[in-house]
């Protein structure tokens, strides 16, 4: 039986007001995140209405989708009372279809010819990783993305990415050129000591090579930092 103390239900709203309603009369885009978010969710729980218990997610997240994406399934159901494994896995696989949507709508632009192409290409799979994790990107003599290889994957403060790996994943999938990439999980991209001792010797192996080393990004929240842009290599 539904509890008649939910005066906030969203049952009793004008019907304008309800987020299923307001999508089929305005469009999706006239939808805030919470709105939508309360889509996902359905249902709310005793005494809190699915946009107010949306609201409450996205406040604990600093109103920021990217840091809500970052959460695991653990530690929503454990931060939320009433947020199950069903409401959970419906609003993480809803981020997960976003970030993939961003990353499909890089791949129509294969050639890279900037290191903005480089974040937008890799954003989705790396913006959001708790983790951090080391990519490759497989280039050919056009400068096209032949393929996308992860070269490691660490834990929250860092990974190890082998040279000796790199190149001869490079060399096993016919690289003429490589890009590297790497996120900082910590949301800063400015590259540490490590970071820029890594990518001069990864640079000096590849004219050995003859393959050579473009650039190395490392993303961050919606930015990035580019040894290219800024003249390390």
């Amino acid at each position: 039986m539904e509890d008649t103390r939910q005066v906030s239900s969203i049952r009793m709203w004008a019907e304008e007001d309800r987020p299923r309603e307001k999508l089929l009369l305005k469009g999706r885009h006239a939808l805030s995140d919470a709105e939508l978010i309360a889509i996902l969710l359905g249902t709310g729980t005793r005494g809190e209405s699915a946009l107010e218990l949306a609201r409450r997610i996205l406040r604990q997240s600093g109103d920021n989708l990217l840091e809500l994406s970052k959460c695991s399934a653990q530690e929503l159901m454990k931060n939320f009372r009433g947020l199950g494994p069903a409401k959970t896995i419906s609003l993480l696989a809803a981020l997960e279809l976003g970030n993939r949507k961003r990353s499909a709508e890089a791949v129509k632009r294969l050639k890279i010819s900037s290191s903005k192409d480089v974040f937008e290409y890799l954003r989705g799979m790396l913006g959001d990783s708790p983790y951090e994790e080391f990519w490759m990107l497989v280039l050919n003599r056009s400068n096209q993305v032949r393929k996308a290889v992860c070269v490691s994957e660490g834990g929250f403060s860092g990974t190890v990415a082998d040279p000796k790996k790199i190149f001869l994943l490079a060399l096993e999938h016919k690289a003429t050129a490589i890009i590297l990439s790497h996120n900082h999980p910590s949301g800063n991209p400015q590259p540490s000591a490590a970071d820029v001792s890594l990518t001069r010797q990864l640079r000096d192996g590849g004219v050995l090579l003859e393959m050579p080393l473009i650039d190395h990004v490392i993303i961050g929240d919606e930015k990035y930092f580019s040894f290219a842009d800024e003249g390390l290599f």
